[in-house]
Parts: structure tokens; C-alpha cells; sequence
């Protein structure tokens, strides 16, 4: 009987998770390209034979999506798999025309396929769109389990940008680890809050492994989702976040309406700075699509250093990049900060970005007055650093997760922007991971 010929749509992660569970040793199905979006570079490369299995002993091409019609016809796919995240469902819906039209089947996978069954108690992250505040309340999840007496340790959402087979199982606890994976500003900005909390992070391209991995070592595995994804692994306790500056996202995005779906504790973040008809917004989905969650009111208050500083200043604001990006916010921590502390101007960088940060600007033009940090290779840092050394400004403001000075050149004064979630009322994060495992025996 003849295999199945299947083209997965991905962007570097759950396209490969996919493949791994259901598609790597199964006889059924023959992969004959992976397509990718969302992230630069991903495009010409392959996923590589170590990782393919031994049906793909030359591995799997990569192509970019905007040849996904050509690719359908040449190499006469039967079947796209469609394994990305954090788009609208109408945008699903757009990519399942075009497949039909040109004469293959368009399927996506559930969550029962793929997700990974743990042998230790397993807490998930996950939020309906990017930039909903998922980091802090992770790590607020993380300090009340080690509170509780457990040792955690976080797997995080892949973002393997780099050689594919060396990063099929990663694991960073120190920050010598970071620079021996020459991690992008992404991951950084990811990992290191964790490790600075003295907690290790797992992250790579092969999350069976990984899990094993992680079991050997830790109490409560802590899985930190990404880009609005569903888990991939069986949370015991889900929380998921959702954002009331952004209304209606957590019934119109996808996965995000399946993680809502989905949730044990919905979090209503950034509560502070968001309209009453925005929040009424969120709490009617909540309770149309999920009235059993429980709910967590907060807001992600702004800390900076010497803010004072800021007031009558010609200011440039760099913000979290995939928030920008494909998250689609047009601003973030940063401006809340500069704004709160009296900055006369927002410098508008687009005028002055180079190469591939006037490739981001052009590609993403709804982002504003603002500079998302991109930096997905030594090439774009540099663009990045270059892009900041032209804008005419008094001073640079860092909303990023990271010290970003850490990593790149900035010639202006500098003041960055933390945020941590701040719970307001009861129930609290500690109280229902008190309630769900106790405290460690």
C-alpha cells in the first residue's frame, strides 16, 4: 500500500514535535518537506537525518511557505499538516483554501496525539496569545513550587534556530551555558530569568528525550509554553493566560481559544492597565468557553531604576520581539514605563533601521514608534546594535526580559524595565498549587 505523502506547515517547533510522535517511525506516511514562516533562516536548511529516524536517511527538506502551492503539485502531497501557532483562525482557515485548492487534504493534530504522558507531576504555562504575560507567571508559578519543598525544573518551548541535531536535548543552568549554545536574544530572554532564580532549563528539538531527561531530576516538571502553543506534555495543572488589551484574541486565535479551552486557572493579566470593556470582554469568554476554570485577577506592574531620570527625554524603547512581531501589540512594558515616567518623545526607529531590522519593520508594519529586539543570529544583533546607534535619541529604554547590555553594544544611557506579576486577591498561584500537590513530604 502506498504511504501517505505529507507536507508539514511550521515554524520550527511544533512542526517538529509533530513529526517526532506521529510521524518519525510511522510506515504509513511518507514527510516530504516541512515548510516554515514566522522565523528568519528557518527556510533551505533540513531537518537533519540524526533526528529523522531511519525511514528519512537523508532527512526532510525545508521550504519557505510562500512555495507551499508549488510544493503541494511537484512533489504530489496528499496531505498538509498544519503545526503552528499564535494566528488567526481565519488565517487557519485562509491556508486550508489554498491546500484544498490545490488538491490535498488540510488536517491539524489534537492535543491527545501530542502530548507527552510524564512519570512525575507536570504544571503548565501556556497563554491564548503572545505577549500576555506568560514569562512572570511562570516564574511565579516555579518560586511557589519550590516553596512548596519541590525541586523544579522548567522545559521550555522550542526555539531551535541553530544546528538542529546538536540541539535535539539542551540543557542550561549557568550562564556559561547560554554562550557554549550561542543562544538568540529570544532564548536568552527566556532562559536566563529562570537561571538566574537558580533553576534549570531543558529546551532542544526532541521533547521525548528531553522529558526523560528532565524526570531524573526533578519533582515537578514545569513546562513554559510558547507563542500561544499547546503543551507538549500532559499538564496536571494547566494555567493560561489572557490579555484584556487585546479583547476577543482568546476566542479568535489559534491554538489560543483550544489552550482557554483547556485551562484549570485562567490568569487575567495586566488588569492595571487595561479598559473595564476590555476586562468584561475576557471574563465573557472565560465564561462561555471555560465557566468551571478557576480565575486569577492580576496585573504586571513596572519597576525601573532611577525612572526619574527619564522625564523630558527624547527616548527610544525597545520591547520583547515576538510581541511585536507576530504578537501583534504595539506597545508594551516599555512605553507603560516611559510614559509613566514623563519621557517627552517616543523616537520613532524605522527610519533609521538597517538591513534586517528594516526587513522586520516592513514585514511587520503595524509595530509603531517602537523597536522590537531581534536577534536571532550574530547578523541581526549587530544590525540591531547598528539600528539603535543611528536613532537620534537622549536615551534607550529596555523592556526587554534580559539586560540586553549583556549581549549587545548600546552607546546611549540606558534603563531597564522589569515586570513581575502581582496577583491581586484571592484565589493566588501558591494557593492552588498548595491545594492541587501540598507541600512536598
Amino acid at each position: 500500500m502506498a504511504r501517505t505523502r505529507v507536507l508539514i506547515m511550521g515554524a520550527a517547533g511544533r512542526d517538529f514535535h509533530n513529526f517526532n510522535l506521529i510521524f518519525r517511525n510511522n510506515d504509513a506516511y511518507e514527510v516530504v518537506a516541512f515548510t516554515a514562516t514566522q522565523i528568519p533562516d528557518i527556510s533551505g536548511r533540513k531537518y537533519p537525518a540524526e533526528l529523522s529516524g531511519p525511514l528519512y536517511p537523508k532527512g526532510i527538506p525545508i521550504y519557505d511557505e510562500a512555495e507551499l502551492t508549488r510544493l503541494i503539485h511537484d512533489l504530489k502531497v496528499d496531505e498538509v499538516v498544519f503545526a503552528y501557532s499564535d494566528v488567526a483562525h481565519e488565517y487557519v482557515m485562509h491556508r486550508a483554501s489554498q491546500v484544498m485548492a490545490a488538491g490535498a487534504n488540510y488536517r491539524l493534530i489534537g492535543t491527545a496525539q501530542t502530548m507527552l504522558k510524564s512519570t512525575k507531576p507536570v504544571v503548565g504555562v501556556g497563554a491564548v496569545r503572545t505577549g500576555c504575560g506568560k514569562s512572570q507567571t511562570t516564574r511565579t508559578v516555579s518560586k511557589a513550587l519550590r516553596d512548596l519543598g519541590y525541586k523544579v525544573a522548567v522545559v521550555r518551548h522550542p526555539m531551535p534556530y541553530g544546528d538542529l541535531a546538536k540541539q535535539a536535548v539542551q540543557r542550561f543552568a549557568s550562564a556559561e551555558d547560554m554562550l557554549k549554545h550561542d543562544v538568540t536574544i529570544e532564548e536568552r530572554e527566556e532562559y536566563e530569568p529562570h537561571i538566574e532564580n537558580g533553576v534549570v532549563v531543558f529546551a532542544g528539538v526532541d521533547y521525548e528525550r528531553i522529558l526523560r531527561e528532565v524526570e531524573k531530576e526533578a519533582d515537578i516538571v514545569l513546562w513554559d509554553g510558547g507563542n500561544n502553543d499547546t503543551p507538549f506534555f500532559k499538564p496536571d495543572l494547566y494555567f493560561v493566560i489572557v490579555d484584556p488589551l487585546r479583547p476577543g484574541h482568546e476566542q479568535t486565535y489559534h491554538p489560543g481559544e483550544t489552550n482557554l479551552r483547556m485551562a484549570d486557572v485562567v490568569v487575567i493579566n495586566k488588569i492595571d492597565s487595561a479598559t473595564p470593556e476590555g476586562l468584561q470582554k475576557v471574563r465573557e469568554s472565560i465564561q462561555a468557553l471555560n465557566p468551571h476554570a478557576r480565575v486569577i485577577d492580576a496585573a504586571s506592574p513596572t519597576f525601573v531604576e532611577n525612572g526619574d531620570d527619564i522625564r523630558g527625554k527624547k527616548v527610544l524603547v525597545i520591547e520583547d520581539g515576538p510581541t511585536l512581531t507576530h504578537g501583534e501589540m504595539t506597545y508594551g512594558a516599555g512605553v507603560v514605563a516611559a510614559r509613566r515616567f514623563g519621557a517627552a518623545v517616543l523616537v520613532d526607529p524605522r527610519p533609521y533601521a538597517v538591513r534586517s531590522i528594516a526587513a522586520t519593520f516592513q514585514k511587520y508594519s503595524k509595530t509603531g514608534a517602537l523597536l522590537p529586539a531581534m536577534g536571532y543570529g550574530a547578523e541581526q544583533r549587530a544590525d540591531l546594535e547598528d539600528t539603535i546607534r543611528a536613532t537620534p535619541c537622549d536615551m534607550v529604554i529596555v523592556a526587554t526580559p534580559i539586560d540586553l547590555t549583556r549581549i549587545i553594544k548600546i552607546d546611549q544611557p540606558t534603563r531597564r524595565v522589569r515586570y513581575e506579576l502581582q496577583e491581586l486577591g484571592n484565589p493566588t498561584v501558591a494557593e492552588l498549587l498548595k491545594d492541587k500537590f501540598g507541600p512536598k513530604a
